[in-house]
């Protein structure tokens, strides 16, 4: 059996960005420069895409990697992410799964390294590894401020260290997946990226944003 296998999805129902992960990004995809960035990275065993599409398959198997085709309702939007979560766990034979996504392409491979060094170091202690993006933002929930006191309103910088889950980075074991139908463990592990490797595409503005970021820092994302 495996001991880390990255596993990458793609469905082809998107509908912020239309195929969002197969329109042409710079010269390739997003899915094919996930691709490259993850075949040049120390110990991940296997490469995977879980998917509804033909197109990412063919994709797959031009760079010579696994494919899992998903199940129709597992790539709808009715199927919620506890559910899908679940299912890719039942169907990934690992020791470990890094679940990782094509839309944050500007991680690193070195950071992707740097993420598996510290997994490794710490799966004893903890359970689940997520990576996270500092928020420094004034928030409200329901009309109620969350992290200040408006009288006694902070510069950003000072405002508490708040993080989100960007689930660009996971790793855990398919079992705990399963079982917990979620990325995160009882005792998780947050690795902080900064907000360039976190940025996640959602929107058109997203896609041509990173694009423009991508090629600026192209270079330095696969060494």
């Amino acid at each position: 059996m495996k001991n880390i296998t990255a596993v990458v999805t793609v469905r082809s129902g998107s509908q912020r960005v239309k195929n969002k992960n197969l329109k042409p990004f710079c010269d390739k995809s997003l899915l094919e420069y996930k691709i490259e960035v993850l075949k040049k990275v120390k110990k991940i065993d296997e490469i995977i895409v879980n998917t509804d599409s033909d197109e990412a398959i063919e994709i797959s198997k031009k760079h010579d990697i696994g494919f899992k085709r998903r199940e129709p309702y597992f790539a709808s939007s009715e199927c919620p992410n506890s559910e899908f979560w679940k299912n890719i766990a039942e169907n990934t034979k690992s020791n470990f799964i890094l679940f990782t996504h094509c839309t944050n392409p500007l991680i690193k491979k070195s950071t992707y390294e740097k993420f598996i060094e510290t997994f490794e170091k710490n799966k004893n202690i903890y359970d689940s590894f997520n990576s996270v993006t500092d928020v420094k933002e004034f928030l409200f929930l329901d009309k109620k401020p969350v992290n200040f006191d408006p009288s006694k309103s902070p510069n950003s910088q000072d405002l508490p260290n708040v993080i989100k889950l960007n689930f660009a980075i996971n790793i855990l074991t398919p079992s705990l997946m399963a079982k917990k139908k979620s990325l995160i463990g009882n005792n998780p592990f947050f690795f902080t990226l900064n907000t360039e490797e976190g940025y996640d595409i959602n929107t058109k503005l997203d896609f041509e944003f990173a694009e423009y970021l991508f090629k600026k820092d192209k270079n330095q994302i696969f060494i």
